[in-house]
């Protein structure tokens, strides 16, 4: 089984494959109504959805999860006993933060050197299309050979868990032989990766407060507890003079025994600027695949634009634990919960608020799917033999799907490849990775109900 219906077929939908991811980029669809509002992320569950009616599914459905979001499903008949097949994707979004920092609009898809860039453009609208074009390749050639479901997410990047409880209300729903999760990416371009780890999360909220009120420096500085200079000092022993992360009694020194990360490539990928240390010991894939890593995302405290000189009466940070396999996320929310309430400097009142938690997830890469899954790319990359990564992010959904479905292979795939720069200003999707993906999908699908028949 060769590669090049297919791939000829894919390569003639790409144009329509970027008008889609136009329109589907220009949605404002961040699930958090005090950033833009709910209508945003309301119209692009619609167009999902009016997406999936076009290609024949049944039962499209947006479905109303308990946090507040809509999570976009539909069902795709196959051929009778053939395998069912869930595709994964979602079209929320990171805030596109620095707007000024955009080069151009990020809800508007604009092409510069070979990439398309906008918000979602690889995490993970352009995932989304990824399927859509594998599934239309496979129509113009003999047909899908499996049924298909397809879930699309509306609040993944919130990690506020709505699609995984309504996932266990309703546990047939979501029921496959095979998952595929389009929501990571190859570990370099033009290098087909699997992703057989994913770092789980946890996502804490910390209030101090030191006073009724602030007060002027000159005449209570000195003396007067200042509540953001205890919640620097607090912050700061989350790590140790290397960077590394030291929450009281987790442990991080396990080693990854996989693909390794150059350090001058992750630097390069990372955008370090020159002279500036990385931080943390031990190879780069041992520090952001095998170990816990503490990030500080926001801190509330004055501008210095129309600060005044004062001692703050209260602060309050936002802070993201990433957990690796091996660890529960939930026992790590307790240590770091304790370690900041026993660590706050001066007897300032520590409030802690859990906003979102996930476990960490290891694929089963022994399993039959993952032998068609590497056939698949040995075509859709000529001289190119599958690899296998970590993924320091978090799919809290891979969890509940391996708790729900057992026996159900889980593999992931998608367009986040380093160059994408998701999570940052200026995320972009190379096309032609896109378009060898989806001929990458269109093939194992075939090569999976192949496998399945007897």
């Amino acid at each position: 089984m060769t590669a090049r219906p297919i791939s000829e077929t894919v390569a003639s939908l790409m144009p329509r494959a970027r008008a889609e991811l136009a329109e589907l980029v220009a949605f404002q669809s961040v699930a958090d109504p005090a950033v833009f509002p709910k209508s945003e992320c309301e119209a692009a569950a619609n167009w999902v959805a009016d997406a999936l009616r076009a290609e024949d599914f049944t039962d499209v459905a947006l479905l109303d999860t308990p946090d507040g979001t809509q999570s976009v499903y539909g069902y795709l008949p196959g051929p009778e006993g053939a395998p069912t097949v869930l595709l994964y994707a979602h079209y929320d979004v990171q805030p596109p933060l620095d707007e000024s920092a955009w080069l151009s609009p990020p809800f508007e898809l604009t092409e510069r050197d070979g990439r398309w860039y906008g918000r979602g453009a690889a995490d993970c609208k352009g995932g989304f299309i990824m399927h859509l074009l594998a599934l239309r390749a496979l129509k113009a050639n003999g047909g899908v050979p499996v049924s298909v479901k397809v879930i699309a997410e509306g609040s993944e990047e919130q990690g506020t868990g709505g699609l995984e409880r309504y996932a266990e209300a309703h546990p047939e729903l979501l029921a496959a032989d095979t998952i595929v999760i389009g929501d990571t990416g190859n570990f370099r371009v033009g290098l087909p990766t699997v992703t057989a780890t994913l770092r789980g999360m946890t996502m804490l909220r910390v209030r101090l407060d030191t006073l009724e009120g602030n007060l002027h420096s000159g005449q209570f500085g000195g003396a007067a507890p200042d509540a953001l200079a205890a919640m620097i000092q607090l912050l700061a022993s989350l790590r140790d003079e290397n960077g590394t992360t030291t929450v009281d009694g987790l442990t991080g020194d396990a080693d990854w025994d996989g693909i390794q990360y150059p350090e001058a490539e992750f630097r390069q990928d990372a955008k370090v600027l020159d002279g500036v240390e990385l931080i943390g010991t031990g190879t780069v894939a041992d520090r952001i695949w095998a170990r816990p890593a503490v990030t500080v995302i926001g801190i509330d405290c004055p501008p210095v634009v129309g600060a005044t000189p004062s001692v703050q009466a209260s602060a309050r940070a936002q802070i993201s634990l990433r957990v690796p396999p091996g660890h529960d996320a939930a026992e790590a929310t307790e240590l770091l919960t304790a370690h900041l309430e026993s660590r706050a400097p001066w007897g300032a009142r520590v409030a802690v608020e859990q906003v979102g938690q996930g476990q960490p997830f290891r694929a089963d890469m022994t399993s039959p799917a993952y032998t068609a899954m590497a056939a698949a790319m040995r075509d859709a990359y000529p001289g190119q033999e599958m690899q296998s990564s970590g993924m320091g992010g978090s799919i809290p959904l891979c969890n509940t799907l391996a708790s729900l479905y057992p026996q159900a292979e889980i593999l992931l795939i998608g367009l986040s490849e380093p160059e994408a720069q998701i999570h940052a200003v200026n995320e972009s999707v190379s096309p032609e990775e896109l378009e060898r993906m989806s001929v990458t999908e269109a093939l194992f699908l075939r090569n999976y109900a192949e496998s399945k028949k007897v």
